[in-house]
């Protein structure tokens, strides 16, 4: 017999348990494992007034925002219309079917506020680490540092030349946000300190961002998304964002090694990374000053192919610190005598070695040597570059070929996977990096620590 239609009727008492229509093996209940909130509270007391009406919970909106870069979820007016209607993610947010969702505005208060005010997501971020140490996923033998480059949410249009801006006095305090930061970056070596060279183009709604062609196709405004990885689990260590440059993208791996010793007492036997960070500064100072042995392509720019005379051609005389060049000539980085050696250029710093003019003048090796130059021949390098340059490829090469490709599998993956779906976008790239690599680091912790079935 055909059943009757079913009629909605409103029902007087309900009994409902979220904890019941949630998965076993859902997502959110083996990342909710390892979340752990609880100093988030502490952390940001002074950043709060002691009278007057009750804020949102902070812990709340933390936990939307895991919610929104585990699943992909980056408008914020959609997280909160997918946590009203979504019973896993309210039962990972500790909310009742009764309970309200803040609005959407609430996350743009605390995220400009708040909660950068108090760097309460690199908080977040280093607790995860804690954990990844505590369950023991973090070896700190081995690094590994890559650089993804990742777009920025501004128009091309609304752009001009630096040179073309209008001269006239502003006030700081009246500036836009994202100006203000800008200034504040002036002096970081990541940003504006990174290179002396001027931008082609600046944006105007994020001035920080930088006009890049790197991927060899028409230029856009990116940022770098800079990661230091363990390569025991592929837990990240650190993130740091900077221009889209090499030697910002250095100074960002400086950076994060010297914050990992800080804040775990960690710093690493080995480090890997691509050609990117093989400039011979980098591996003196890697090498030499912290004791890291870097496995890393030399990137070095000393052979020519135009006929004139190589790096190699130019001798090395280690005992009295100078470049003899094929004509027989020495070239020292100072022709003075200081009684003070202090006053020497330092040991990590580049060294110009050059030839005297009276003997550069006259050559006959001239044409082969230095033929647009219409001084003297030079060489800039590392007091120490002789040692490390040479001696970094009998290293790399003692790595069986299988490891090498698991070690630079192990850097990129978690770079391509964490931050290559979020654009850099007006909450500033800083914060959209963090909150992915807490997320990337939630969901690895996850996987290498599965939740055991309840036995039956």
């Amino acid at each position: 017999m055909m059943g009757p239609k079913q009629e909605a009727q409103a029902a007087l008492f309900y009994e409902f348990s979220l904890e019941e229509h949630v998965r076993q093996d859902h997502l959110l209940r083996s990342i909710d494992r390892f979340v752990d909130l609880s100093s988030i509270r502490g952390h940001l007391a002074d950043f709060y007034r002691h009278t007057g009406r009750p804020s949102v919970d902070p812990e709340l909106l933390i936990r939307m925002l895991l919610v929104g870069y585990c699943f992909g979820i980056r408008s914020e007016r959609r997280l909160c219309e997918e946590v009203r209607l979504n019973l896993a993610y309210r039962w990972f947010c500790r909310l009742d079917l009764t309970d309200r969702i803040p609005d959407h505005s609430t996350f743009s208060k605390n995220r400009h506020g708040r909660f950068r005010e108090s760097d309460l997501l690199r908080h977040v971020f280093e607790t995860r680490v804690a954990r990844c140490m505590k369950e023991r996923l973090i070896g700190g033998h081995g690094f590994a540092v890559d650089a993804s480059l990742i777009s920025a949410d501004v128009q091309e249009q609304n752009s001009s030349n630096p040179e073309d801006w209008t001269a006239r006095e502003i006030d700081p305090a009246d500036a836009p946000r994202a100006v203000r930061e800008y200034l504040d970056t002036l002096d970081d070596e990541a940003f504006g300190a990174a290179t002396s060279a001027k931008p082609k183009f600046t944006a105007h709604a994020d001035p920080a961002s930088q006009w890049t062609a790197a991927r060899k196709g028409p230029a856009f405004f990116a940022y770098s998304d800079n990661y230091l990885i363990d390569t025991d689990h592929g837990v990240i260590m650190d993130v740091d964002a900077s221009r889209s440059n090499k030697t910002a993208e250095v100074g960002a791996m400086r950076k994060m090694i010297d914050r990992t010793e800080e804040r775990f007492g960690v710093t690493p036997d080995w480090i890997a990374a691509d050609t990117a960070y093989g400039s011979s500064d980098n591996l003196v100072w890697l090498a030499l000053k912290r004791q890291i042995l870097p496995f890393i392509p030399v990137f070095d720019k000393g052979e020519r192919t135009d006929g004139t005379f190589s790096r190699s051609d130019f001798k090395w005389d280690d005992e009295n610190d100078r470049y003899v060049c094929p004509g027989g000539k020495e070239m020292r980085h100072t022709w003075r005598t200081y009684s003070d050696l202090k006053r020497n250029a330092s040991a990590w710093k580049s060294r110009n070695y050059r030839a005297l003019k009276s003997d550069c003048t006259g050559c006959e090796l001239k044409a082969k040597c230095c033929p647009t130059l219409t001084r003297v021949q030079s060489i800039a390098t590392n007091m120490r570059s002789s040692e490390i340059l040479p001696a970094n490829a009998p290293h790399r090469s003692s790595i069986p070929k299988p490891k090498r490709d698991a070690r630079r599998s192990k850097c990129s993956s978690p770079i391509s996977n964490a931050s290559s779906d979020w654009a850099a976008s007006d909450y500033g790239d800083q914060d959209e990096f963090t909150l992915a690599a807490t997320a990337q680091n939630l969901r690895n912790l996850a996987k290498l620590r599965p939740m055991v079935p309840a036995s039956r």
